[in-house]
C-alpha cells in the first residue's frame, strides 16, 4: 500500500524519469509521511516480545492508524476517480487490502511490513523460468516436494544442505518405520566422530 504513494511522491524517481515535477501528489507525499511514522514505532518495537509489542501498538499506533483512515477517506471524497492518488487510496481502503493493513494492531505477531514474505519467495520468482523444464508434471510435482521438504527444514532452523546430505546417506540404511526419524522436525545433526573430525 505504502509503495503505491511512495511512487507518487517519490521527488527524486520522478525527476529521473525525465517527469514534470509538478505531477508530484502532495497527497501522496502525506500519506507517506502518516505510514512512515507507523513504520517508525514498529522499528521500535522490533525484537519485542509479540505481547509487548501488541500492548504498544494498541498504545502509540491505534490512534495513528484511525487517523491515517479518517484523512484518507476525507482527501477521496475531494477526488477525482481518475485521479493516480485516489486509485492509491481506493486500493489501500478497500475491503480486501485495509483489514490485512491493519491485522498487526490485533496480533502482536504480525509484521507491518511484507518484505520477510517477499524476501522468502525470491528464490521463487527467480527459479520461475528453470523450473518450467521440471520434464513432465511428475518432475514438477517432486520439485515442489522438495521445496516444501527444504522450505521446512528452514523454518526448523536447519541448514538444508547438511540435513539433505546427511537424509541421502542414512535412507538406504534405515527401516521404513524409521524413516520419519529424517523429517526436518525430528532430525538430529550426526556427531562428528573424532575419526571424521581429523
Amino acid at each position: 500500500a505504502r509503495r503505491k504513494f511512495f511512487e507518487l511522491a517519490d521527488v527524486e524517481g520522478n525527476i529521473r524519469k525525465g517527469k514534470d515535477p509538478k505531477e508530484i501528489s502532495p497527497i501522496a507525499f502525506e500519506a507517506v509521511r502518516r505510514i512512515d511514522a507507523i513504520f517508525a514505532i514498529e522499528r521500535e518495537l522490533n525484537g519485542q516480545d509479540p505481547a509487548d509489542r501488541l500492548a504498544a501498538r494498541q498504545e502509540r499506533s491505534a490512534a495513528l492508524v484511525e487517523d491515517l483512515e479518517r484523512w484518507l477517506r476525507t482527501e477521496r471524497a475531494l477526488l477525482s476517480k481518475h485521479a493516480k492518488v485516489a486509485k492509491a487510496i481506493d486500493y489501500l481502503l478497500s475491503p480486501d487490502h485495509w483489514p490485512g493493513f491493519t491485522r498487526f494492531l490485533s496480533d502482536g505477531r504480525v509484521c507491518l511490513s511484507n518484505n520477510c514474505a517477499e524476501r522468502a519467495l525470491r528464490g521463487v520468482a527467480l527459479g520461475r523460468k528453470s523450473w518450467l523444464f521440471a520434464g513432465s508434471e511428475r518432475g514438477g510435482q517432486r520439485a515442489a516436494f522438495m521445496y516444501s521438504l527444504i522450505g521446512t527444514a528452514r523454518l526448523n532452523g536447519i541448514a538444508p544442505q547438511a540435513w539433505l546430505a546427511d537424509d541421502i546417506a542414512r535412507i538406504s540404511d534405515l527401516p521404513v518405520s524409521r524413516l520419519p526419524e529424517l523429517l526436518p522436525w525430528n532430525w538430529q545433526k550426526p556427531a562428528v566422530s573424532p575419526a571424521q573430525a581429523a
